[in-house]
């Protein structure tokens, strides 16, 4: 199983797509969560670009949450199915499904990959159409025995898997996940957004950080696979070297408490601010001196894209897709996962050496121009629905 090269070209500026004969394709996104995260910034950019004239799309989302309203404020249609149970959730989507006659599903996330491909096929056994069902699988998340069984027996019946590092590409294909064709779409930043976004001016009085202090800065889900632990033992010893560095973490989850709590052991409490979700994303990054992202497993890594897009310097772990972004010491800095040491070195010399950092950063920046745009992402995928919906209207008959 191999996967298609659907974006190894460097990014193309938007091109002028044009409906395909019987009229706008029926889409449908679902997604797991209505949570915050990569995937859910993934449906966003794909939702509010995807061109009305040649796709009616909807999207149908397996909880609340903030990505919900995000979606719904951009005059995206959502609708939430908020019950835990997967047969009753199965059901529920099929009806919903059902009048609308989708010509393609499309999954994100493990929950919606399992929900929203069985309420596909409830559609054909009773008679309806049944849509083209695409997942794309977001999550390095290492499966237990139960839910590889479940996702191997139903990716024989999806008709694509779309993969968003080659680390994810291996990872699906040693849980045995074969059978179908896969598509490598990496995921993609909007660079005219970030080209001009200016950096947040009020970091340091919303948060009484000195005027003199460079702040270090980790945008992520406090969850533990992220690895702000190890971050915060680094950071006594990046304390060392730059005493007056400011360590910020951005972002909400459940490990908020703990991670206060080990500041505070650490004694580093009153050099490390915890901001909580914060609406201003972008200008926080642009505002950083080091962006940092320490995960323990990553499948793209997605704020790393965003800090490299705005010519910050980036200092990540080598795990997941973040190698197949960064090459170490000329995009940016690569480090061992859960080793706070090489983690502390690394952010020293970025805040150290200011016209390396400067080099790095350009750099990165650049590969995020070349290869990352949001464009080429869209792009690809909208071509995956229209040669996906030619096949199903040629299958009925409408004229071509």
């Amino acid at each position: 199983m191999g996967a298609d090269n659907t974006m190894v070209e460097p990014c193309a500026e938007e091109r002028d797509r044009q409906p395909i004969d019987g009229g706008p394709i029926r889409v449908v996104e679902v997604m797991a969560t209505g949570t915050n995260g990569g995937a859910q910034e993934h449906v966003y950019s794909l939702a509010s670009r995807l061109d009305r004239a040649c796709y009616d799309v909807r999207v149908v989302s397996l909880s609340h949450g903030s990505s919900v309203r995000r979606l719904q404020k951009a005059g995206i249609d959502v609708t939430v199915i908020d019950e835990p149970d997967d047969d009753r959730t199965v059901r529920a989507l099929a009806d919903l499904l059902a009048p609308f006659q989708p010509e393609i599903v499309h999954n994100h996330m493990y929950r919606a990959e399992i929900v929203g491909t069985k309420a596909a096929l409830v559609l054909g056994e009773k008679g309806c159409r049944r849509p083209v069902i695409i997942s794309t699988v977001h999550s390095s998340r290492i499966r237990c025995i139960e839910d590889r069984k479940a996702l191997n027996q139903l990716t024989l019946l999806m008709d694509r898997l779309i993969v968003v590092s080659k680390a994810i590409e291996q990872k699906i294909r040693e849980e045995g996940r074969r059978g179908v064709p896969v598509s490598l779409i990496y995921n993609g930043v909007d660079l005219q957004r970030y080209s001009h976004q200016q950096p947040c001016c009020t970091l340091h009085d919303d948060y009484s950080i000195p005027e003199d202090s460079q702040i270090v800065g980790v945008v992520a889900r406090l969850e533990a696979e992220k690895g702000h632990r190890t971050l915060l033992d680094a950071w006594p010893l990046v304390l060392a070297a730059q005493p007056q560095a400011r360590l910020l973490i951005v972002g909400e989850g459940s490990e908020r408490d703990s991670l206060e709590a080990q500041a505070a052991s650490l004694g580093v409490l009153d050099r490390v601010v915890f901001t909580g979700r914060r609406e201003d994303v972008p200008a926080v990054t642009a505002a950083l001196d080091v962006a940092v992202l320490p995960s323990y497993r990553e499948a793209q890594g997605l704020s790393v894209l965003e800090a490299m897009a705005l010519s910050r310097p980036v200092v990540a772990s080598n795990v997941g897709g973040i190698p197949e972004m960064i090459e170490d010491g000329v995009s940016g800095l690569l480090v061992p996962p859960n080793d706070p040491e090489a983690l502390a070195v690394a952010i020293v010399r970025l805040l150290s050496d200011h016209p390396y950092a400067d080099m790095i950063a350009r750099r990165g920046h650049d590969l995020a121009h070349e290869r990352f745009c949001i464009e080429q992402m869209v792009n690809s995928i909208e071509t995956l629905y229209d040669e996906a919906a030619l096949g199903l209207r040629a299958s009925e008959g409408v004229p071509q």
